[in-house]
């Protein structure tokens, strides 16, 4: 599907969804839990949906409506009777690979084309080293991967490049028959570490950590079934800011909480910085309104921690002022594509004038035309240029389209209901 956008102004107020990287831990959370849980306010996108196909093959029972519960299937999940699907979720994949070591027998595990080639050789040797048995059919750390238990525990390393091969071990390690060290070398992506932590605190599972490098935790626990509300997706919220901070626009974003561990409300403060007029009521959770035509100026932002934002922070710096510098990139070239190089590749075709090494992006104040825009398969760049296209002369069409539902499944709907130009076509 393609997208066909026109330069819009924005006015309204809309409520974000629930957050994607919360929804995946409540479900695996839940499904390893030993009774009912109930998850309120989740995210239904096409990541979270394979998920809870997975967790169901792992044999919990999950009923998806308003609110979704879960029958868990205690401290041993089950042998699939198929092969598990990740569908296009590299959190989904990671922590699906750690919870298969939890069984007594053989798990295959793949997915779309971009998790056959998202890396997973790290998570595979810790495993190994825990007493599990884990290996790609066709090597390299790539899936399809055959895994088989049972971990027993003991000391692991990974390099810290990538959050997502440590919080499976945080997920599943309390299940393992002792307990487990991993040492940690620089690690980056440090929110999603202090989400699945806050997780497992408020389970009560015995861990500890000394700062980001040791974390030791405890074997033979088990999770207790929650009822638990999903908080709104900074993530998410991050395309409809820029949107209206770059257009004549205001536009108010409901359901958000700054005190939330999820690490793209960095968000706010990076638009601030840049001389945005943005007004923050109740840390959020009174709306967050965003208002546009007001001159921005370039600065430099530390990406370590938010690797899914570069392509529309990318975005926001064709509108500002001098030159903005976006750092530390190693986990962001790690998702479903390499995010700086595919953003820099689209905005370069839109007219902007833009620089990029291996660990930084130099975007400088740009006018952006339309033109044939390549979605990369990755919901992510969909997104974030079709904002560019909000201001670019002309009309645009983005390929592949149909992906901003990976992550977030109303994108589309809650973008018109502002006032954007946006037609999905097939």
């Amino acid at each position: 599907m393609k997208f066909i956008v026109s330069p819009s102004t924005l006015k309204g107020s809309i409520i974000i969804p629930g957050s994607k990287s919360n929804t995946t831990r409540a479900v695996f959370i839940s499904a390893l839990a030993d009774g009912t849980s109930i998850i309120r306010n989740p995210l239904p996108s096409a990541d979270c949906i394979s998920t809870v196909e997975v967790c169901r093959g792992l044999g919990a029972t999950i009923e998806m409506g308003e609110v979704w519960k879960v029958h868990g299937v205690g401290r041993r999940p089950k042998i699939p009777s198929d092969v598990l699907n990740m569908g296009n979720s590299g959190t989904t994949y990671y922590i699906a690979t750690a919870t298969a070591a939890l069984i007594n027998g053989f798990t295959v595990i793949t997915g779309d084309h971009q998790i056959r080639h998202r890396p997973a050789g790290p998570l595979i040797a810790a495993l190994n080293d825990l007493g599990g048995l884990v290996f790609s059919t066709r090597g390299g750390g790539l899936a399809p991967l055959v895994v088989r238990g049972i971990l027993k525990g003991g000391k692991a390393h990974l390099p810290g490049v990538n959050s997502q091969w440590l919080t499976p071990l945080l997920i599943n390690c309390p299940l393992s028959e002792g307990d487990t060290t991993v040492t940690v070398d620089n690690l980056q992506e440090r929110p999603y570490i202090d989400m699945t932590m806050g997780w497992l605190q408020r389970q009560g599972i015995a861990f500890s950590h000394e700062g980001y490098e040791i974390f030791v935790v405890k074997g033979g626990q088990s999770y207790q079934p929650f009822d638990e509300t999903i908080p709104s997706d900074w993530e998410s919220a991050t395309f409809p800011l820029v949107a209206g901070a770059i257009t004549d626009s205001e536009v108010t974003l409901m359901g958000l909480d700054t005190e939330d561990y999820q690490g793209d409300k960095a968000i706010i403060k990076i638009l601030k910085d840049m001389g945005a007029d943005i007004t923050v009521r109740d840390r959020g959770k009174g709306g967050i309104t965003i208002r546009g035509g007001k001159d921005l100026h370039g600065i430099e932002i530390d990406c370590t921690d938010i690797p899914d934002a570069p392509p529309i922070l990318a975005v926001l710096a064709t509108k500002a002022k001098g030159k903005t510098v976006l750092r530390n990139l190693s986990a962001s070239r790690l998702k479903e594509t390499d995010r700086p190089g595919s953003i820099y590749e689209e905005l370069l075709k839109m007219g902007a004038k833009a620089e990029m090494d291996q660990d930084s992006l130099t975007v400088y104040e740009s006018d952006l035309k339309a033109c044939p825009i390549d979605g990369h398969t990755d919901h992510r760049i969909v997104m974030a240029t079709a904002v560019a296209a909000l201001v670019a002369k002309g009309q645009t069409t983005i390929t592949d389209a149909e992906y901003y539902k990976i992550s977030f499944p109303n994108f589309y709907e809650l973008m018109v209901s502002l006032g954007a130009k946006i037609e999905l076509v097939e």
